[in-house]
């Protein structure tokens, strides 16, 4: 996907500003050729790391797709996969598991991983996707972060919100197709 260029020298953004072990205000050190935040009182790097989650790619005996009208932001008010940030304590299968049963009210079994991508976020700088394909059952019923649950031929989908679930929809019918 989308690849941040190595040796960055200037950050994009701050989100913390003091260290959370101490205190001490955090400031901005090169190191390992990037600017990273540093606590000077504890000597430590403050790493600043993409959220991970994880998307569920349900494809139906019809050959439709999955998709959740999203509720809130980002993409609030577009199509996109069940999907969610994986918990502390999830693993990343648990994670889709979870949202796909709060976003569609479906139980769902992996099936097999699709791929690992980046997705560049106004409103989290980075976030990494994990995307499944998932065998689902039960009664679909939109939920908790969603406005609308629906299948869509594969051939006539709506506008996706993010461009990491595109990618996602298009490696899963690969596997299907090829």
């Amino acid at each position: 996907m989308e690849k941040e260029e190595k040796n960055q020298t200037t950050p994009s953004k701050i989100d913390v500003y003091h260290c959370p072990s101490c205190g001490t205000r955090l400031t901005y050190r090169l190191i390992e050729g990037w600017q990273r935040l540093f606590c000077p009182a504890c000597n430590r790097i403050h790493y600043q790391n993409p959220l991970p989650s994880s998307a569920a790619f349900v494809y139906d005996r019809e050959g439709r797709i999955l998709l959740v009208l999203r509720g809130i932001e980002p993409g609030k008010g577009k199509w996109a996969l069940p999907s969610g940030f994986i918990e502390i304590d999830e693993t990343p299968e648990t994670a889709c598991l979870r949202e796909l049963k709060e976003e569609t009210g479906l139980e769902g079994r992996i099936m097999r991983l699709i791929g690992v991508y980046s997705q560049k976020s106004l409103m989290y700088r980075n976030v990494l996707i994990i995307g499944y394909a998932v065998k689902a059952k039960g009664k679909l019923v939109a939920g908790s972060d969603s406005r609308k649950a629906d299948y869509f031929p594969s051939g006539k989908l709506p506008e996706i919100a993010f461009s990491s679930h595109k990618q996602i929809i298009h490696d899963g019918l690969k596997d299907i197709r090829g």
